[in-house]
């Protein structure tokens, strides 16, 4: 089925050259997917020993989760800011469990270029970080097989 929530937003978005159309096997979220899977498990192995890490792979399972959701309509973000652009289609098309996928991009760009000495991440920050991205990788698992190629 093709997402009617959100469509007026993806279509801008496919206009101003921040998505494009995908086919063949780019149009296929299930790899993305079980990256995902693959990297929430590793952030869970760090978390207490390495939290920084974890969190950044949490972010990322995160990030895999959403980017399988645009694979599977033949979407696919381009270049230039596109984790933000994930993040808009996902809270336009979605919402939900992926309205925290926005605090979790910020604090990873903190995290990777810090401003403030010492502002390390603690245990229960990545924590956090993990069922967030638990959440939204059992709301993309649950939601991918529904979907269908954006309309054009």
């Amino acid at each position: 089925m093709t997402w009617q929530r959100g469509s007026s937003r993806i279509d801008e978005l496919l206009a101003e050259g921040r998505l494009e159309h995908v086919g063949g096997a780019a149009a296929e979220g299930a790899s993305l997917l079980a990256s995902a899977h693959g990297l929430i498990a590793s952030a869970m192995r760090e978390s207490t020993s390495n939290p920084e890490a974890a969190f950044v792979l949490a972010y990322d399972a995160s990030r895999k989760a959403c980017a399988a959701l645009l694979a599977q309509q033949g979407l696919r973000t381009t270049s230039a800011g596109h984790h933000v652009t994930t993040e808009a289609v996902v809270r336009a098309q979605f919402g939900g469990p992926f309205d925290t996928f926005g605090n979790l991009r910020r604090r990873r760009s903190e995290i990777e270029y810090p401003r403030h000495p010492g502002d390390a991440v603690t245990t229960a920050e990545a924590a956090d970080a993990i069922d967030q991205a638990q959440v939204m990788l059992q709301a993309a698992t649950e939601l991918i097989g529904r979907l269908t190629i954006y309309r054009a």
